[in-house]
């Protein structure tokens, strides 16, 4: 079986990538840090889609649990391994950096950049060997322009982009491609507190993207189809930024 691990994958545009790769054929690891009823939801969605999944709640921002809950996956599905790995966990704290508290700054950060370390990294040895892999890390278009208001959330986009273009380049010839994709404004949880009215107007094509529109763009990314492309920040924002 091919194994894709989404790493916040209980609801939002994790719950749509997770049913994306889950009609592309793979089994799907649900990663997630508290909400059971809600990934619990998101497994029936990939039953529905006609695969099947298990759960593997850890915090991304914990090195200790990741590399716990990924050490008893592999120790029970021994000769498996995760194939696909979307990097999607995620959190927004904004406010102007003026009236920043520190808390809002170090959680945005540790979430999004030493969760990509804490799981990343002890995948990567396994798609080595195994010659395939497929590393899809969700970014925003805040961290390709930068946004008011965002300098947390920027940092913690604009670093992930910087990673992928450097692991790109180290995992290439194994068979490892390693992309990001950057939504701009997506119908989810974390954009339910946004003026969509206001902003939409600023969006060329007029309306927020929906979250299947991602999925289905990392979906194509984790595919066989893929294997040439490595390295790029693929946009999905309706023309806001490009």
């Amino acid at each position: 079986m091919k194994y894709a691990l989404v790493t916040g994958g209980s609801r939002g545009l994790g719950r749509a990538v997770c049913v994306a790769l889950a009609e592309q054929g793979y089994t799907i690891i649900i990663n997630f840090r508290s909400n059971q009823t809600e990934a619990e939801e998101t497994l029936r969605l990939v039953r529905e889609a006609g695969s099947d999944g298990e759960f593997l709640p850890f915090d991304v921002a914990d090195r200790e649990a990741a590399a716990a809950a990924l050490d008893k996956w592999h120790k029970e599905h021994e000769g498996e391994y995760i194939a696909c790995l979307v990097n999607n966990a995620g959190i927004r704290k904004d406010n102007l950096m003026v009236f920043m508290e520190p808390q809002d700054w170090s959680s945005v950060v540790n979430i999004t950049l030493n969760g990509f370390y804490n799981v990343t990294q002890p995948l990567l040895k396994n798609m080595l060997v195994k010659k395939f892999g497929r590393i899809v890390n969700m970014v925003s278009v805040s961290g390709l322009t930068g946004l008011p208001g965002q300098t947390n959330y920027s940092c913690a986009k604009g670093g992930i982009i910087a990673s992928t273009k450097a692991l790109a380049k180290e995992v290439a010839r194994k068979g490892v491609t390693v992309n990001a994709v950057a939504p701009g404004f997506i119908h989810s949880d974390m954009t339910a507190d946004l003026d969509e009215k206001e902003l939409k107007k600023t969006i060329p094509v007029g309306r927020f993207g929906e979250p299947k529109e991602v999925a289905d763009l990392v979906a194509f990314l984790a595919s066989d189809k893929a294997g040439y492309i490595t390295g790029e920040v693929v946009s999905i924002n309706g023309g806001l930024y490009t």
